[in-house]
């Protein structure tokens, strides 16, 4: 009876606690909710006076109007700024979330040029399992003392030994062109990009994993899976809370690539490590053995190098979380630019005739590897790679998380708003680019720059922020553009309506490219 009476009262108090527990998490849960909606009403009236965009419902915002297609949500997007382009900003809610939209040069300086407001939007968080807190994610003291380590990796000195990889894996891509010369026209975007990948990899790791040879290397598909999986996540609210997201089958896949992508770069760095460390032995233990050399320094190679102020080298952790950055940051956006401007030479032959005219100058009838020297010459190309990328940037919009109150255009921002900047509509204002829609490289010349708000272009962001990468960009797309139309003439016939864009984690054509090639210095040409 005792015994019976003892589980009685055990299973009693279980069932109190249990009941105790949730009426506690309950309790937490119903607290934490009146916070955000009293937090959400205060920021509401803090910006209440802001131009802001009709339709929005309580608690849940514009969210119901934002397009789920990536390609619906990009028109949406611009269309808003066209329309509303006589107003100094645009505001959106999402759920409970202030969007403060940027499109004119102006005010886009007042965030970019800050070096306080540094932090990247919340929407950020959604790289981090990829990418960590490196230099695109990381802020504060984190982010100044990654950002002067980081620095002088990037000199021109040090990207002049990567010249020999661009060259090389411009020729492959070429090669693999041959076989559409006279034919019909053909989707060039992922030539493009896997030789963008093919490129990142080796001078970012010292890996080459020949995408352009096997484009359906796992690691490929990895990065694929990851970027689309980020940009889905972000414009889904319901999806933001990660015990939700990873009971779908989405953040499932997502996971899985996600391994992938991290076993690849964290084997990479240990076997680059050892090897340093048995070089170093080897030359400490016969002077005379000269250590072993690989073509070129690869990023990591300097990062595994590198130390801070007080003498501290990156952990492994750190490194990686670097060259996840570089590998991200550094194929997409590449491919997008060498896209875009094969796109417009091919639809304004009189442009391409002019670049034509350039190569031969430079390179004559030769088919030898560009060198720096030349890359400096081709001062027309480059006028077209910038052009390109003011008409398509190939980061669409980037943002900003507000950390503490500013005023942009007279109105006061508050601390936790989140800043969205477009590129797309910002380089399209006629105070700075006249008939914005035309494509003309000659904006670029030195003469017809001066004067020009320095925040009306920059599809690299600009202030204390803008990419680090920038100078490699340049320099891949004018060795990867100038080898192909040494060989190729370019035609287009798609319309720009006909190219899809969609703004994900870059500008993409959803159609694709298409493009017909010829013989470059023929009678077609």
């Amino acid at each position: 009876i005792m015994v019976l009476w003892l589980l009685s009262v055990g299973q009693k108090l279980l069932l109190w606690g249990v009941l105790g527990a949730v009426s506690l998490a309950g309790a937490t849960l119903t607290l934490n909710l009146l916070q955000s909606v009293a937090r959400y009403a205060w920021k509401w009236q803090q910006l209440r006076s802001l131009p802001t965009l009709e339709g929005a419902y309580p608690l849940l915002g514009h969210s119901l109007m934002i397009k789920p297609d990536a390609r619906d949500f990009f028109q949406q997007l611009i269309r808003y700024t066209e329309e509303y382009r006589h107003l100094p900003l645009l505001t959106l809610w999402l759920g409970t979330i202030p969007l403060v939209v940027l499109y004119n040069a102006e005010n886009v300086e007042v965030i970019l040029s800050s070096s306080k407001q540094i932090d990247k939007s919340s929407m950020y968080k959604f790289l981090e399992p990829w990418l960590g807190l490196g230099l695109l994610t990381s802020t504060g003291n984190k982010w100044r003392s990654r950002r002067k380590m980081l620095t002088p990796t990037f000199h021109f000195t040090i990207l002049e030994d990567f010249l020999d990889v661009m060259n090389e894996q411009a020729t492959i891509l070429v090669t693999k062109l041959e076989k559409h010369v006279n034919q019909e026209a053909f989707n060039c975007f992922f030539y493009i990009t896997l030789c963008a990948l093919d490129i990142i990899c080796e001078t970012a790791m010292g890996k080459n994993i020949g995408a352009q040879s096997n484009d359906d290397s796992e690691y490929v598909r990895a990065v694929y899976r990851v970027s689309d999986s980020i940009h889905r996540r972000m414009k889904a609210p319901w999806l933001w809370f990660d015990f939700l997201y990873f009971m779908f089958k989405d953040g499932q896949e997502y996971r899985k690539s996600l391994k992938i992508l991290h076993n690849f770069t964290s084997n990479v760095i240990t076997e680059r490590a050892s090897e340093m460390k048995r070089d170093e032995e080897r030359s400490h233990d016969d002077k005379d053995i000269p250590p072993h050399k690989n073509k070129c320094k690869a990023f990591l190679d300097l990062l595994l190098n590198v130390t801070d102020d007080k003498g501290n080298k990156l952990s492994h952790e750190d490194i990686r979380e670097e060259v996840d950055t570089f590998m991200f940051e550094g194929h997409d956006t590449t491919a997008a630019a060498i896209n875009s401007s094969l796109y417009l030479l091919g639809f304004y032959p009189e442009v391409q005739k002019k670049v034509d005219n350039e190569l031969d100058e430079v390179f004559g009838k030769s088919d030898r590897p560009a060198t720096l020297e030349d890359l400096k010459k081709l001062k027309y190309l480059e006028c077209v790679i910038k052009e390109s990328l003011r008409l398509f940037p190939s980061v669409p919009f980037f943002a900003r998380s507000i950390n503490e109150d500013c005023e942009i255009a007279g109105h006061k921002i508050v601390k936790d708003s989140q800043v969205i900047i477009v590129p797309y509509a910002l380089h399209r204002d006629p105070r700075y680019f006249p008939n914005p829609e035309e494509f003309r490289p000659e904006r670029f010349f030195p003469e017809n720059s001066k004067g020009r708000h320095s925040y009306a272009y920059v599809p690299f962001s600009a202030g204390p922020r803008n990419c680090i990468g920038q100078k490699f960009a340049i320099m891949e797309e004018k060795t990867i553009l100038s080898c192909i139309l040494r060989h190729f003439w370019v035609e287009s016939n798609q319309k720009r309506e006909e190219l899809g864009l969609a703004g994900e984690l870059i500008l993409r054509p959803t159609n694709g490219i298409w493009i017909k090639l010829k013989r470059r210095n023929t009678d077609e040409s």
